[in-house]
């Protein structure tokens, strides 16, 4: 996934990302690019438009029952009569008491 999004972002800034864009861009944050998946991203992507992939996993994702967008539409046109009856009881909770580690450990990239 880190090797999508540094190809994102190179893309972003030119018309086709490099092996060394993408290296730049990931040795910023402090994280090595994997070569072997470098080189399978780069050969995968060669040539087509991002934003017709995108869109056309966008369309993928929203009619997946377990995602997003489809999620919604599907319960309400399977059983709208049920949506009242299946109203949850909201219970309240104690907040745990926050960390002083703002990023909680995580990087951008972990």
């Amino acid at each position: 996934m880190r090797h999508i999004a540094a190809y994102l972002l190179a893309a972003m800034g030119t018309n086709q990302p490099t092996a060394a864009t993408i290296k730049s861009i990931l040795g910023s944050v402090g994280v090595e690019a994997d070569e072997k998946q470098l080189a399978v991203l780069i050969e995968k992507l060669e040539g087509k438009n991002l934003n017709n992939l995108i869109a056309q996993g966008s369309a993928l994702i929203s009619s997946m029952p377990s995602c997003g967008g489809g999620v919604s539409s599907s319960i309400d046109a399977v059983a709208p009569a049920a949506a009242p009856a299946a109203e949850v009881k909201e219970e309240k909770k104690e907040e745990p008491e926050e960390e002083s580690d703002d990023d909680m450990g995580f990087g951008l990239f972990d």
